[in-house]
Parts: C-alpha cells; structure tokens; sequence
C-alpha cells in the first residue's frame, strides 16, 4: 500500500498529496515585482498534481536579494501580483506556499547564468552583505558587514511584516528560510558566527535569531496556518552544524510553534563535500522526526515515484518536496500516481491524454 496520495492536514490546510514544490529561485524579475513567469511556472506544477507549491525565496528587503533579479515581498505594492500566483495555484488544487528570505552573506551576486560571482562594488546594482560576523563565504564573496542589534532587530521585524504581506496575497502556508548559508543559517552556524553577544558563542544564543524571528512572525501569521522552518541539518564539515544540532534546533521549535521542519543541508561552507545521491539528505528527516516526533519534508534529489513513495511509507517523512524533477517534468505527481495505481490528480482539461 501506497502512502504517497494520502491527504496531509497540518492546522487547518489539506494538501491532496504528499509531494510538494521545493521553493527554486528563478532569477526573473524585475524590482522584486512577481510576474507571469512566476505565474506559469508555478502553476503549471499545480496543474500537474503536487499537492504543495512554495513560491521560491522571497526577499523580506532589498538587501536580503541573493541577486537584482530575485523576488521579493518588501512592500504592499508586492502584494497583487503575487495574489494573482496564489488564486490560480488555489482553484487548482494545490495549497499556496512562500518561502520567505534573507541571504545574508551571500547577497549580492549575479545569476547563476551570468557566473553567480559576486557582483563589483562600482557596479550601479551593488548592495553591501550583511550576516552576524565579518566573514565571507569564500573569497568569491564580499566581505559582509557585521549586524549592531539594533540592525538585528531591522531585519526581524521585516520578516513579520512580510509574513503579514503574504497572507494578504493569499498564501497558506510559510516557511522561514533558515538554510543554506543564507542569513539565519549563518547565525545558528558556528562556521560564520563569531560573534559574542547574545547572538553568538553558546548553542541557545546562536539559535536566538532564528527563535526571534519565528516569534514575530507567529504576532501577525494565524495559528491554524502551518508555519515552517527550511533548515540546513549539517554543514557537511568538521566543527560545523551537525544533525545532532539539528535534533535539538528542532527540540525548540517544536515548543516555538513550528509545525514542520524542512530538512536540507549545506550552502554555509564552500569547501564542503556534498555527497550527492538519490535522497541523501532523507537521513536528516528521519532522525528530526524519530527524535523529536515532529512533521518534516524530506529534500535532496528525489527523482522517481518509488524513492519518494519509499520515504513516506517508511515514515521517514510526512512530505516530499522535489525540485530539479519537477523542474524537468512538471506533471510528476499525476506519472507518479499512474505507476503507483492511485487515482489520478488531473484537471479536466487534460483528462483525454489519460483515457
């Protein structure tokens, strides 16, 4: 039996399905503003049966860009073009998820098809970095500028008002960006926080940024919408974050309010060595959910129905989140559904190519 086609309810949301779209930066817009490839790319996995789409990382400032041509939720004037992505994903079935981001150290670069290096200070499109020390990812990077409190303080309260943004744009379900080398994984990493204030040093005070920020949010974000973390399980290197940290990271969320943990790895260490396989981060969700009994998403190169049907019957997971798959074939979980004998998630507009 087949667990895959389950409906998952977290709160008061239901998805049909326990596949999901990983949140994929798409490099494509223009001041932050969403726009009809966001629309037609997104939508089109929805039309094509997942049961979750997350909108890719979505800027809470300017700064907080990992490129000029990333999206963003900045301001109200944001708002009704990413309303229009989450009415459409909506009547199609799909649950409207957003990611919500700063990249921190790792701001400011161009797309990846432009080279992804750091983008030239006399360069009109320059911002400075910023991230809790003065410590670049790798000398590709610039060097950031290390947060006051006070400028700590700037960028938690843009994430509640972002949160509240998204709601207003009709999203259902949240997920803070805590992963990747981006800004708050940069701070619960002893790799790139060397500070030794109440934000550095100890486990408790490396966490305290993440912890605050999930605390605003909860003000403005309903209690019967799921809120969720995207998190980094291990840095993949010696003296890093490990997935023990991660079980405990996890230990307080859980009491934070969090429903689900997405478990990704990596992204904080350029020296690291990924070994990338065929569900190589799943060992991460299974360990946070075995240890802590909390939801998580498993991540990590998950290309065929009977990997991602094998992470959830094994209760390694409560949900599969796909990226490069759906990137090359955005009907994956009506295939996926046709090979596993379940019913087929396909909107009448296509049911001819399925008689």
């Amino acid at each position: 039996m087949t667990h895959l086609f389950d409906p998952l309810t977290i709160k008061d949301i239901t998805m049909r399905n326990r596949i999901g779209v990983s949140p994929m930066c798409q490099y494509s817009y223009q001041d932050g503003f969403s726009n009809d490839w966001q629309l037609a790319h997104l939508g089109a996995r929805a039309i094509g049966g997942a049961g979750l789409v997350i909108a890719e990382a979505t800027a809470v400032l300017p700064e907080g860009r990992i490129s000029p041509n990333d999206v963003g939720l900045w301001s109200d004037e944001h708002i009704e073009p990413l309303a229009k992505i989450t009415d459409f994903l909506k009547k199609n079935g799909a649950v409207a998820g957003i990611q919500i981001a700063h990249a921190g150290r790792k701001a400011c670069t161009n797309r990846p098809w432009d080279g992804g290096n750091s983008i030239e200070k006399s360069d009109p499109c320059w911002w400075q970095a910023i991230s809790p020390s003065s410590k670049a990812y790798s000398p590709k990077y610039q060097t950031p500028h290390a947060l006051t409190i006070n400028e700590i303080d700037l960028v938690k309260n843009a994430f509640q008002k972002t949160a509240q943004r998204a709601l207003l744009a009709g999203f259902q379900w949240l997920e803070i960006h805590a992963a990747h080398g981006y800004l708050i994984h940069s701070f619960y990493s002893p790799l790139s926080n060397d500070r030794i204030d109440q934000y550095g040093g100890n486990f408790e005070n490396r966490i305290r940024f993440l912890r605050e920020i999930i605390s605003q949010i909860k003000i403005v974000w309903p209690e019967n919408y799921p809120l969720t973390v995207r998190i980094s399980g291990t840095d993949w290197v010696e003296n890093g974050w490990t997935v023990e940290d991660s079980i405990d990271l996890a230990r307080y969320l859980q009491k934070d309010g969090v429903d689900l943990i997405d478990c990704s790895s990596g992204g904080n260490a350029a020296e690291a060595k990924v070994p990338l396989s065929p569900g190589y981060q799943v060992h991460i969700s299974e360990a946070i959910k075995k240890q802590t009994g909390m939801a998580t998403a498993a991540v990590g190169l998950i290309a065929t129905s009977r990997l991602a049907e094998e992470i959830i019957n094994n209760e390694q997971a409560d949900l599969v989140l796909l990226g490069r798959e759906l990137l090359r074939n955005p009907h994956f979980a009506i295939q996926a559904a046709k090979e596993l004998n379940q019913p087929l998630p396909v909107p009448n507009q296509y049911l001819r190519a399925y008689r």
